[in-house]
């Protein structure tokens, strides 16, 4: 059980059966009446937010994650193989529970699998990944880095907007969070 006056950004607690992630909190004092903690809470397993509010001192129950590293072995059919580096059991995941950053997903790629119970709540990727550009259109001389943006398509079939002098065969450096151009690697 975890009070209301610990919240954190972060923190995750359990409510009407599936577990809540605090995004905001903000502890109210008003001159009259008790003390009552706002929040703003995201759902992990359907990502909706709402908010509520929880008197001072109120308890409930936290939800206890775990986070184990995994290593993306092979793609089999429409499911992703991942092996536990401790324990060298395989897992299988499809793309649902992996969420819309499975396009970065690469053959030997690390990433922490967060559970909850048996259930698979969330895959983190790497912030960046190293991909090579194997489809984009050909960089004309001239072309400078504050230029513009074009189109390409990287190793794991993902669409990101690279600086127009990019070509086929080069190595970029891609944030994961915002599907956005870091460099050349």
């Amino acid at each position: 059980m975890i009070s209301s006056n610990d919240f954190r950004p972060g923190v995750t607690i359990e409510l009407d059966g599936s577990v809540w992630r605090v995004v905001e909190f903000l502890h109210v004092k008003p001159g009259k009446g008790s003390a009552f903690v706002r929040t703003k809470l995201k759902n992990v397993q359907s990502g909706s937010v709402v908010e509520k509010t929880f008197r001072a001192g109120e308890t409930v129950p936290q939800a206890n994650l775990e986070k184990r590293t995994m290593q993306h072995t092979y793609k089999e059919a429409d499911q992703f193989v991942f092996m536990d580096m401790e324990t060298y059991e395989e897992s299988r995941l499809n793309s649902s529970q992996i969420g819309e950053r499975v396009k970065y997903l690469s053959e030997g790629m690390e990433v922490n699998v967060v559970t909850w119970g048996e259930q698979v709540l969330e895959v983190e990727l790497p912030n960046s990944v190293v991909l090579e550009v194997t489809d984009t259109d050909p960089g004309v001389k001239g072309d400078t880095a504050t230029g513009g943006t074009k189109p390409a398509i990287v190793s794991t079939g993902a669409q990101v907007m690279v600086p127009l002098f990019i070509s086929i065969g080069e190595r970029i450096k891609i944030d994961t969070r915002n599907d956005s151009y870091l460099g050349r690697e």
